[in-house]
């Protein structure tokens, strides 16, 4: 992250799922890779349903289930790969180098990574970081870009 680059943020009330999926895939079509998104929230406040708007916003058509097991799930797309990872079984972050995140994370994906907080000390700095709350029946995302592809991608979406 340079110096001159002050953080910028935009906070949003999502009343549905689909709110959400939308909000995904306007970011998907403005990223490029390589780019890492934090997804961060309680249990059930939409990480999984943003990762699936993202993934469908970029042609996937099939299914999309949280690593919850698996800690990573790849998706090969037209543009790039799309790496979920989900890092809240994780017992240690040293764990990641033990399924080889370290190469994932140096190719030219994106990678979406929820419950970040897992994986500290571990994980490459994050372009955009998403915070997930319930707010009555919906959610309260705040959406934070930390580097100037990730402005950019803030821009396109106030």
């Amino acid at each position: 992250m340079s110096s001159n680059l002050s953080m910028q943020t935009v906070e949003l009330d999502l009343a549905t799922a689909e709110q959400t999926e939308k909000l995904a895939a306007q970011i998907a079509t403005t990223v490029s890779a390589p780019f890492f998104i934090a997804l961060q929230g309680d249990l059930g406040t939409g990480k999984t349903t943003f990762t699936r708007g993202f993934l469908h916003a970029l042609g996937h058509a099939g299914k999309v289930k949280s690593p919850t097991y698996t800690i990573l799930e790849t998706y090969s797309l037209a543009q790039y790969s799309v790496n979920h990872f989900d890092l809240y079984r994780l017992a240690d972050p040293e764990e990641l180098e033990l399924i080889g995140a370290h190469e994932v994370f140096s190719g030219q994906n994106v990678n979406l990574v929820e419950w970040p907080e897992q994986g500290e000390g571990w994980l490459p700095d994050m372009d955009m970081w998403i915070n997930f709350e319930y707010k009555n029946e919906g959610r309260h995302v705040t959406v934070q870009a930390l580097s100037q592809q990730a402005q950019t991608t803030l821009k396109s979406i106030q």
